[in-house]
């Protein structure tokens, strides 16, 4: 948990930009355009037959054009830009051509401590940002946040603490230790936790109530969930760079 992620994503801090270089021969110039991700995915390995992309709850993608996933064996949330294309694989709902993809920070839930200390998950302040990444499916519950950066050899950790409320299961806690990194510039960061401590909602849709400390106080939000479901099958700009100082 102690060991630093490098998100090998920054090219995403240049996504939906247009580049400019300047050509040699013409002293003319070229615009590289670098397209918007249109999908939060879960990277799923298949030992001996490759992998697939888990789109929602229930949306399986097949990728037509890449035999082995970039991250092994390891399961992972990642941004992914693809476009559709036939025919459809027989096993998924849907066959993909991948442009790009990177993957976030994702790490499993962590349960509330018996003892009660929780020093060391931290209480240095984020905020929430509203963004389409916010949500909960395919049990994870995937953020976007802020908060501020300064000191670039110092990585922040973040957990999502259950069990915070012996009344209602689905309420959960955003921790951040900045390890005393609480001054420099506004920046934003991607991390998706797994929910697999949390109880079965049995096919029903419950509430999970985020708590987390914001920089005008104690702030929740809510999010639809559903826990995860099998899906049987045969045979990833800016907030990203900061992704990489977290652990």
């Amino acid at each position: 948990m102690k060991t630093m992620k490098f998100l090998a994503g920054l090219t995403f801090a240049i996504v939906s930009v247009f580049t400019l270089a300047s050509c040699n021969d013409d002293d003319g110039y070229v615009w590289y355009y670098y397209p918007q991700p249109n999908a939060l995915v879960t990277v799923k390995p298949i030992e001996g037959a490759g992998f697939y992309m888990q789109l929602d709850d229930s949306t399986t993608l097949y990728p037509v054009n890449m035999a082995v996933s970039p991250y092994g064996d390891k399961e992972v949330r990642a941004l992914v830009c693809y476009r559709e294309v036939n025919p459809v694989n027989d096993y998924y709902s849907k066959s993909v051509e991948v442009s790009w993809m990177d993957s976030i920070l994702t790490k499993a839930a962590v349960p509330y401590p018996a003892d009660g200390d929780v020093d060391e998950y931290g209480d240095d302040a984020i905020e929430i940002v509203k963004d389409w990444v916010n949500i909960a499916e395919d049990g994870y519950l995937t953020l976007r946040f802020r908060t501020l950066w300064g000191n670039t050899g110092v990585a922040h950790y973040v957990n999502l603490l259950t069990g915070v409320n012996p009344d209602d299961p689905y309420e959960v806690e955003f921790k951040h230790n900045a390890y005393g990194d609480v001054e420099g510039i506004w920046g934003d960061a991607l991390v998706a936790f797994r929910l697999s401590d949390l109880p079965d909602t049995e096919g029903k849709t419950v509430k999970i109530t985020l708590k987390y400390k914001s920089f005008s106080g104690e702030k929740s939000i809510q999010f639809d969930y559903c826990s995860r479901k099998s899906t049987t099958v045969e045979g990833s700009v800016e907030r990203a760079a900061y992704s990489s100082r977290l652990k």
